[in-house]
């Protein structure tokens, strides 16, 4: 079971109140993870990631335990502490501005 935590918006769209908890095939990766989210939330499909690319919404940012795995490949493997669902994987929505 992996433990999700979504920023306010995305909870509101989802119609949850905090933390969903997913899951997600093994070995645990970001790529499942999302998948699996959008599988079972499927109002949040393109909000978090590109309908066509899959890729990671501009302003959007991915952490597994205390790293930010944005970046990382969707193949790339969760750390053992989020796969077993004692760390949260989070999904946070950038601020930006001037």
């Amino acid at each position: 079971m992996i433990v999700v935590e979504l920023p306010p918006h995305l909870r509101t769209l989802a119609h949850v109140g905090g933390e969903v908890a997913l899951e997600a095939p093994e070995p645990a990766t970001l790529g499942g993870v999302l998948d699996a989210l959008e599988a079972r939330y499927p109002m949040l499909r393109g909000t978090i990631r590109d309908h066509d690319t899959l890729q990671r919404r501009a302003y959007v940012r991915y952490f597994a335990g205390a790293r930010d795995v944005s970046h990382d490949p969707p193949d790339a493997l969760l750390p053992t502490e989020v796969a077993q669902g004692t760390e949260p994987f989070i999904i946070l929505g950038a601020i930006a501005g001037g």
